[in-house]
């Protein structure tokens, strides 16, 4: 467990693997904007410790110029850790400072681990959560739940938009979606669609939002 630490212990490197394992292989730009309040000097010493210890490495950009990042078999290998980091600490987000920033496609994870198919049988649907500028796109198909970055290929059939500690509350069962809808979540398109996903408490407790 010490040793552990001492690899993926210090501030900021598992949101770097998270990121990773969000989006795919990014540039270093493309990083820091997925962790905002990181300093570049940190960012570039982090990168260099995981890349040292084969968490990450380097890459080609596509289409030349700079490099990307991507997870190694052992970064991958940290998914299970995170999953268990996730459901530690999504009963501390209504405590959260109401500033606390919030990006969208971080929900992808949590959506992931929690939301299941539970109408098999009908024919495959997609929802986007958030845009093609912070999003996620989950696809319900068989009785299974995907999650990807957003693409501008994607047939959307509801989008998604909200606070992200109502969203959480939401995916987890917590609130309906009555009362989340009341709380600031936003859908345009086919609401059913995300009904279709939503953990059972949510669709049959009532409840508000607090």
């Amino acid at each position: 467990m010490a040793r552990a630490l001492d690899v993926v212990g210090d501030r900021w490197t598992l949101l770097i693997v998270r990121e990773l394992l969000i989006q795919g292989p990014l540039r270093f730009g493309e990083l820091e904007r997925g962790l905002p309040g990181i300093a570049t000097n940190l960012l570039t010493q982090r990168l260099r410790h995981l890349q040292e210890n084969e968490v990450l490495t380097q890459e080609p950009a596509p289409g030349g110029g700079t490099t990307r990042y991507r997870l190694t078999d052992r970064g991958m290998a940290l998914d299970g850790v995170l999953r268990e980091l996730l459901k530690w600490g999504a009963p501390t987000l209504p405590y959260a400072p109401p500033d606390a920033t919030f990006q969208m496609h971080w929900l992808s994870q949590p959506a992931k681990y929690l939301l299941r198919d539970l109408w098999p049988h009908d024919p495959a649907v997609t929802l986007r959560f958030g845009s093609l500028a912070d999003g996620f796109d989950l696809t319900a198909h068989k009785g299974t739940i995907t999650v990807a970055p957003c693409s501008t290929d994607a047939k959307i059939s509801a989008t998604v938009s909200g606070p992200g500690s109502v969203l959480v509350a939401l995916l987890q069962g917590g609130i309906d979606l009555q009362a989340a809808t009341s709380s600031g979540v936003v859908i345009q398109g086919d609401s059913t669609v995300l009904t279709r996903v939503l953990p059972q408490p949510s669709i049959q407790v009532s409840g508000q939002c607090t």
